[in-house]
């Protein structure tokens, strides 16, 4: 199905409610124009729970979206306010529910708990979503959330519930994958121009490169939010494994190899306010599916990655300790910046942290010296257990969560400012390997373990960790891998 018959979809389904609105207005409980905005609002979303009809539901509804489109940003910080201390769930009821089930543990009991301890507020945000718009409101309103709480977290229930109601109006099931192209709606590729958050696209002609025919570009889309994007993927049909992101950007240069090799460079998410609601494992894997049934000569499917916490995490590391460095590794630094007479040798972590700017790779003699202490200390902080407390690279536990491997570290993977401020130009190949993806996933949520290739293990001078045994289960099935004890590569 083309985009264009889901906007239709929408507008029909805004037609429709739009109507259903129409017709309960004189039902509805609408308090009067003359009060202040604020008050106004908070009204409606209280008449919103008295209301039985389903379309004076529909007509209070659109009023308190109205309204809070109107509202201005001091109103609607208090209106979040609001939602967040009021509509909680009845205590007396919610106690008595408790007692019930502790003096005889039912299933009935426990379902009559679990109603009792749903906070109202709930119900208020789904009726919320009846209006028109109403999602896309939603979504808004947590966007604006999540930037108050560290400040506010009386604010957190509010968050809560919209979390977990989003997560079930995202479900996978009402994504819808859709290829990008030169054809679809301008309105959706100036989408990817404002939210590409990896590899910035600089206006028109670099968009149009990264959607030519080596390349592919793939987003998820939701009926409720029609023309926009929810995450995308951009992918680069290269042979071989890609070891820097600028080739990948640049205009192609004569007729390229054929492809056996899919990369995906950049993972973009679109809606601030779905943050934490998971898209990028289904989207990784469904796209694997697409490009197998397009493309069977692809045979490599990994990724080419940032590494955005590495230099920071070093520069702790180096503050904390003079003994990150090998003796022969600091020698080499050191060797860089021969102190003048009568000067203060500056010690390797300041001397690091100093010849890291600008363009250094550019000196071969710089360059050289860097190479093996950052390329053994990034393998180091990649392959760190997890232990589940945050201390691990967002992107590394992003793909190793979803059952990659740690294939490659790319020395000057990207010499762009904000990769060099990131990670001194380090890149990382991510290999999806359909035989061991489950294995992978498995030992990772598990254990902590991180799977990684023999070449990252000689960075670390480590002996070399066993691959996990592949076992038939569901992922390598759907990725298409080799049941167990299959030796045959993937199709």
């Amino acid at each position: 199905m083309p985009i264009s018959v889901t906007l239709g979809a929408r507008t029909w389904l805004e037609r429709l409610w739009s109507g259903i609105a129409d017709r309960g207005r004189p039902y509805a409980d609408v308090p009067g124009i003359a009060r202040p905005p604020l008050v106004r609002a908070e009204l409606l979303a209280r008449s919103l729970l008295s209301e039985r009809g389903e379309a004076s539901g529909a007509a209070v509804a659109r009023e308190l979206l109205a309204v809070l489109h109107d509202l201005n940003p001091e109103d609607r910080a208090a209106f979040r306010q609001f939602l967040a201390g009021a509509f909680l769930p009845d205590e007396d009821a919610l106690r008595a529910a408790a007692r019930a089930y502790l003096d005889e543990p039912s299933a009935a009991r426990a379902m009559t708990l679990f109603e009792k301890a749903e906070p109202p507020r709930q119900e208020v945000l789904r009726r919320m979503n009846m209006a028109p718009g109403g999602t896309a409101a939603l979504v808004q309103l947590r966007r604006e959330l999540l930037g108050e709480l560290k400040k506010q977290p009386e604010l957190k229930p509010l968050d809560a519930d919209l979390h977990h109601l989003f997560t079930s109006w995202f479900n996978r099931g009402f994504l819808e994958l859709r290829r990008i192209d030169w054809d679809t709606p301008a309105a959706i590729l100036e989408k990817l121009i404002d939210y590409e958050a990896v590899h910035e696209i600089m206006g028109w002609d670099d968009l149009r490169r990264r959607l030519a025919p080596d390349r592919r570009c793939f987003a998820y889309l939701h009926r409720a939010l029609p023309g926009e994007p929810l995450i995308f993927v951009e992918v680069a049909l290269v042979r071989g494994l890609a070891s820097a992101i600028q080739p990948l950007l640049a205009p192609p240069e004569g007729s390229s190899p054929d492809a056996d090799t899919a990369i995906f460079y950049s993972i973009s998410n679109c809606q601030d306010g779905l943050r934490g609601i998971s898209f990028g494992n289904f989207l990784i894997k469904q796209v694997v599916e697409e490009l197998k049934g397009e493309l069977p000569q692809i045979r490599t499917f990994a990724t080419l990655s940032p590494v955005p916490g590495f230099r920071r995490w070093l520069k702790r590391r180096l503050d904390r300790s003079a003994d990150v460095l090998l003796p022969e590794e600091e020698a080499a630094i050191l060797a860089l910046h021969p102190p003048a007479e009568g000067e203060e040798r500056p010690g390797a972590a300041a001397l690091l942290d100093s010849l890291a700017d600008g363009e250094w790779w550019a000196d071969a003699a710089t360059d050289a010296a860097l190479r093996k202490p950052l390329m053994r200390l990034a393998a180091e902080y990649l392959t760190r257990p997890n232990t589940g407390m945050g201390n691990i690279d967002p992107v590394a536990r992003f793909h190793l969560g979803n059952g990659a491997r740690l294939e490659r570290i790319n020395w000057r993977g990207n010499t762009a400012p904000r990769g060099m401020a990131e990670s001194f130009g380090i890149m990382v190949n991510y290999l999806y390997d359909p035989d061991s993806i489950e294995a992978n996933h498995e030992a990772f949520t598990r254990s902590g373990a991180v799977a990684r290739s023999a070449s990252v293990d000689a960075l670390l001078a480590l002996p070399a960790v066993a691959a996990p045994k592949p076992r038939g289960g569901y992922l390598p099935r759907l990725l298409g891998g080799t049941t167990e004890g299959s030796d045959k590569p993937a199709a």
